[in-house]
């Protein structure tokens, strides 16, 4: 009976341990593991392509027409062909300037028609036209015209004959020097009409 007792006693005390060491067990743990990714965009460029450079006056050859009268105005165009490599761009009036045969710079001044209120009236229609972006390479050539008159003015005793005609793209470039076969003699100061390119 006492060894029952016992065994019974032992029985209790191995369910007490096991029940109490399972009630006081540390909660089981879960780690959550967070990634967190950063994305830097590329960096953006921008490419700018230039385009041709303006054109020069020495980047061309130039002759003057034969001239043609009326009325008291002359009127003539230039050619000018493009001699340089690569590709340049006009786009506006030429820049003129008169000499004598001995290289003396004479008086002129130069209106730029047609504009706003001052029609042209050239001969060559183009030339009657607002200016407009040409595009020229090596051999190609561009025209302008030319006008102004013959009739002396106010104190004019006499019109100054110009030899060459200088001709510029801006007043700031360089410019080409026309030797004229025939010289001009614009009179009212060397007051000369000119042209857009064209």
């Amino acid at each position: 009976m006492r060894r029952a007792l016992i065994s019974l006693g032992l029985f209790f005390a191995f369910v007490v341990i096991v029940t109490l060491s399972r009630h006081h067990a540390p909660p089981a743990t879960t780690t959550t593991s967070t990634t967190t990714t950063t994305t830097t965009p590329a960096p953006s460029t921008t490419t700018t392509i230039a385009g041709p450079a303006a054109c020069q006056g020495s980047d061309f050859a130039g002759t003057f027409n034969l001239a043609q009268g009326a009325a008291g105005t002359i009127s003539t165009t230039a050619t000018l062909v493009k001699t340089t490599a690569g590709t340049c761009t006009l786009d506006g009036w030429p820049v003129l300037g008169l000499r004598s045969a001995s290289g003396t710079v004479l008086p002129e001044q130069t209106v730029d028609v047609p504009t706003a209120g001052n029609p042209a009236g050239f001969i060559a229609g183009a030339a009657n036209q607002p200016p407009k972006l040409l595009t020229l390479v090596k051999g190609s050539s561009t025209t302008f015209s030319l006008a102004y008159s013959d009739v002396l003015s106010g104190a004019e005793t006499s019109c100054p004959n110009a030899a060459v005609v200088s001709v510029a793209t801006s007043a700031s470039g360089p410019a080409l020097s026309i030797t004229l076969a025939y010289p001009i003699a614009p009179c009212d100061g060397g007051l000369l009409r000119v042209s857009p390119f064209y």
